[in-house]
C-alpha cells in the first residue's frame, strides 16, 4: 500500500495544480485495493471496476476541494463502500446491507524476507484459518493487515468503533494462531504497538 505521506503529497498536487500525473499515480497505487474492497460487496468484476472508476472520476471532478479532505485513503474507501451499497440497494439485491453479509477474499501480499520464509504448508494453514473467520472479522483483518490501514482508519471506513476493530483483530489473530500453533501473545503485542 502506498504510504500515507505519498497520498497526502499526491492529494495536494491534484488539488493545487490539477496534476494529472499525480492523479494517475494515485489511481494506479490504490486501484487494486479499492477494487477488492468493492468486490467484497458486489461480487462482480465488471461492477467492481465500474465502482472504482466512478470513485476516481468523482475525485477528479472535486479536485479543487481535495485539500479539505483530512484522510484521502479513508475517503476513497468510504466512497467505494457507499457506491457499492447504493448499487445493491438500487438493484434490490439485499434488503438491508450489513457487514456480516459480505465475504472477503484475501490476496497474498507478502514480500519481505521474514514473511517469505513461511513455508507453503504454513501459508496454506494461515489462509484456511483466515477463510474460516466470520465475514466481519475477515473484512476487518483484510483492511488492517492487507490494506495496511490503522485501526482508526478501518473503523472510519466501516463506521464501527476502534474497540470493535481491536477486538476483531485479536479474535482473528487468536484463531489464526491456534490454527498454526504459534505464540499469539507475542504477535498480538507487536500488532497492537504497530497500530497506534
Amino acid at each position: 500500500m502506498i504510504a500515507a505521506e505519498r497520498i497526502a503529497y499526491l492529494q495536494n498536487r491534484i488539488a493545487l495544480y490539477e496534476d494529472q500525473q499525480s492523479y494517475e499515480e494515485l489511481f494506479v497505487s490504490l486501484y487494486s485495493y479499492l477494487y477488492h474492497f468493492a468486490w467484497t460487496f458486489v461480487k462482480s468484476k465488471q461492477l467492481s471496476e465500474e465502482i472504482v472508476s466512478d470513485v476516481f472520476i468523482k475525485i477528479w471532478e472535486k479536485r479543487k476541494s481535495l485539500d479539505k479532505i483530512d484522510n484521502l485513503k479513508v475517503y476513497l474507501y468510504v466512497a467505494t463502500k457507499n457506491i457499492a451499497l447504493n448499487y445493491l440497494d438500487n438493484k434490490k439485491n439485499v434488503s438491508f446491507a450489513d457487514i456480516e453479509d459480505f465475504s472477503t477474499e484475501l490476496k497474498s501480499s507478502y514480500s519481505d524476507p521474514e514473511q517469505l520464509l513461511i513455508t507453503s504448508d504454513m501459508l496454506e494453514l494461515i489462509n484456511k484459518a483466515i477463510l474460516q473467520l466470520p465475514p466481519r472479522c475477515r473484512l476487518i483483518f483484510k483492511l488492517v493487515k492487507e490494506d495496511r490501514m490503522r485501526y482508526k482508519e478501518a473503523a472510519e471506513v466501516l463506521n464501527i468503533s476502534i474497540k470493535t476493530v481491536e477486538t476483531q483483530i485479536a479474535i482473528a489473530l487468536k484463531k489464526i494462531g491456534a490454527a498454526v500453533s504459534f505464540d499469539i501473545h507475542r504477535t498480538v503485542a507487536s500488532s497492537v504497538s504497530h497500530s497506534k
